[in-house]
């Protein structure tokens, strides 16, 4: 049986990780090396650095953050945010990085997708889909929106994670933006629609407040992973805590 995995994720803004709800509202959590260290050695299977503001502020990837992130974790990294060119992927990988994220250029140009999976290699690629629901849609409908959340986009998300493993994604990692934050639980019916849908592993991300939270989004949401920041920033549980309790739920997980 596959294992599931639990991956704590450091949204980095000016140099500092932090936290808001539904993307906006963001509050300090911590300095990205010491989150990354400590969850390291919790027992985290990977860990995701998303500079959040990049795309919308043009500019880069903070790098020498993600190098001083993988001088102190040796689990797969995926770093993310203001990625737009297969020489922005390349200095990531070189500085570091496992595998990286894309969302705002793959939207612009799906092909980025095509062209970075040849070159790297699909295990790299990553694609991040943030989807809000489509008021009143029926049936239910999530839109994609780009520039860390602050861009609607007229695409379907279900219909765009399927288009993003045709052209050679690896992964989906894919955040319910109406559920970020709340600790309410994730968007199980957003998950399964992805996951039912596309044949490479989904991450689900977005509203995670317990470790239920958590099994359900693994077990009725069929995600692959789950992706947690705010009860573990401020250590509402472990991911020791949280392993244990999938382990009691006959969730395969890796200690």
């Amino acid at each position: 049986m596959l294992t599931k995995r639990i991956i704590p994720c450091l949204d980095v803004k000016d140099g500092r990780v932090v936290k808001g709800t539904s993307f906006e509202s963001l509050r300090d959590s911590g300095d990205p090396i010491d989150l990354a260290r400590r969850y390291y050695r919790e027992g985290a299977d990977e860990l995701v650095f998303l500079d959040i503001t990049a795309s919308k502020e043009h500019r880069n990837t903070m790098v020498e953050v993600v190098e001083r992130i993988a001088d102190v974790v040796f689990i797969p990294l995926t770093v993310g945010g203001g990625l737009r060119t297969l020489d922005d992927m390349r200095r990531m990988l070189l500085s570091g990085a496992d595998k990286v994220s894309l969302n705002t250029a793959a939207v612009a140009d799906p092909e980025l997708i095509r062209r970075a999976a040849e070159k790297f290699g699909t295990q790299c690629i990553v694609v991040a889909i943030d989807a809000k629901r489509v008021p009143d849609a029926s049936p239910i409908a999530w839109r994609v929106h780009t520039y860390g959340g602050s861009m609607p986009v007229e695409l379907d998300a279900v219909q765009w994670a399927v288009r993003a493993a045709e052209l050679g994604a690896g992964e989906i990692l894919l955040t319910s933006m109406d559920a970020d934050g709340h600790k309410a639980g994730y968007d199980i019916e957003l998950t399964k629609a992805v996951s039912t849908r596309v044949s490479i592993p989904v991450i689900a991300s977005g509203g995670a407040g317990s470790a239920e939270d958590l099994y359900r989004a693994l077990s009725e949401g069929h995600a692959d992973a789950v992706l947690a920041a705010s009860i573990f920033h401020y250590r509402q549980l472990t991911i020791s805590q949280t392993k244990q309790y999938l382990l009691e739920r006959q969730v395969a997980v890796r200690l």
